[in-house]
């Protein structure tokens, strides 16, 4: 399929998920609802693979990159961010994972020798500047303490995380791990990882839960895991992950229109001018770049041929 329209569905598809997460806060515990998600969505990849008969057997050594896979995408890095917007207002938990650009443009360069493109920084820039534009108004009422320093840290912390799972998968498609298969594994060991968590912590796993949690969780396992996760780790292998992550900074914008049609959110000029910012950032980073690729020293290519 066509870059230019799995990339599209990936915007289209997490955008909407916001809207589906907000069921699953509340009397569930976060590391709860991970294990249900992520072990739903492995179920079904495992199903298909079946059907279809595809191979699911890994060496240990990619058992062990799977689980790294798990963990930090499938994994803690969700739970941190579930856990740090508890204390944070969803502007500042938004902006917070948006930063995951930046972070794979730096992580891209350490472990990966991406070379970066003007274009790319620039790109990143307007996205950034979109985004604290169209939440400015929330920002402004803001106050920082102890608490909400504390909620911006683990955002910040789950989302450097999910950019160095963002490498190691890069460096899993050149070893040419296969995705579908690769996914069933790695999500089964994530929702494993946060049942055991949530076993540790003590917290229930219940059954008796409103339509509205169990509608969005299958919503959220079937779209916002099997098919966007998907597409996401293809598109970092066609387009690398500085491009791949600029759909972070653009899903905010989605879900604020998304926002306006279900839930009355009132467009402002903040609202208009961060989306033609962020809108701006996006063409910018998805034009082709002059820049040639650096040969890499990176950590994970040399563990890649020595594997």
């Amino acid at each position: 399929m066509n870059v230019f329209v799995l990339y599209c569905t990936a915007v289209l598809i997490w955008g909407t998920t916001w809207i589906a997460i907000s069921f699953q806060l509340g009397d569930v515990h976060p590391e709860v609802s991970l294990a249900y998600r992520f072990g739903l969505a492995s179920i079904m990849l495992f199903g298909y693979c079946w059907v279809t008969r595809l191979n699911l057997k890994f060496s240990f050594s990619q058992h062990v990159r799977l689980f790294g896979i798990a963990i930090s995408m499938f994994g803690f890095n969700y739970y941190l961010l579930y856990n740090g917007q508890q204390h944070l207002d969803s502007a500042m938990a938004a902006i917070a994972f948006s930063t995951l650009m930046v972070m794979n443009i730096v992580n891209g360069r350490i472990f990966l020798g991406t070379a970066i493109s003007p274009r790319e920084y620039g790109g990143a820039g307007l996205g950034l500047l979109g985004i604290c534009t169209l939440f400015w108004p929330q920002l402004t009422g803001l106050t920082f303490n102890t608490d909400s320093l504390f909620g911006l840290g683990l955002c910040l912390a789950g989302t450097f995380i999910a950019s160095l799972s963002n490498m190691l998968s890069v460096s899993n498609q050149k070893q040419k791990m296969p995705i579908v298969q690769s996914n069933a594994w790695a999500m089964g060991y994530g929702a494993s990882t946060m049942a055991l968590l949530a076993v540790f912590n003590d917290h229930p796993f219940p059954i008796d839960l409103p339509v509205n949690y169990w509608l969005a969780m299958g919503y959220l396992a079937l779209f916002g895991s099997v098919i966007v996760f998907g597409i996401y780790l293809h598109l970092l292998g066609k387009i690398g992950a500085n491009k791949t992550s600029y759909i972070t900074i653009i899903t905010p914008a989605v879900a604020v229109v998304i926002s306006s049609i279900f839930e009355d959110f009132t467009f402002t000029t903040y609202t208009v001018s961060g989306l033609l910012l962020i809108l701006a950032g996006n063409v910018t980073v998805l034009l082709k770049s002059k820049v040639k690729p650096v040969q890499s020293q990176a950590r994970f290519t040399d563990e890649a041929k020595a594997v």
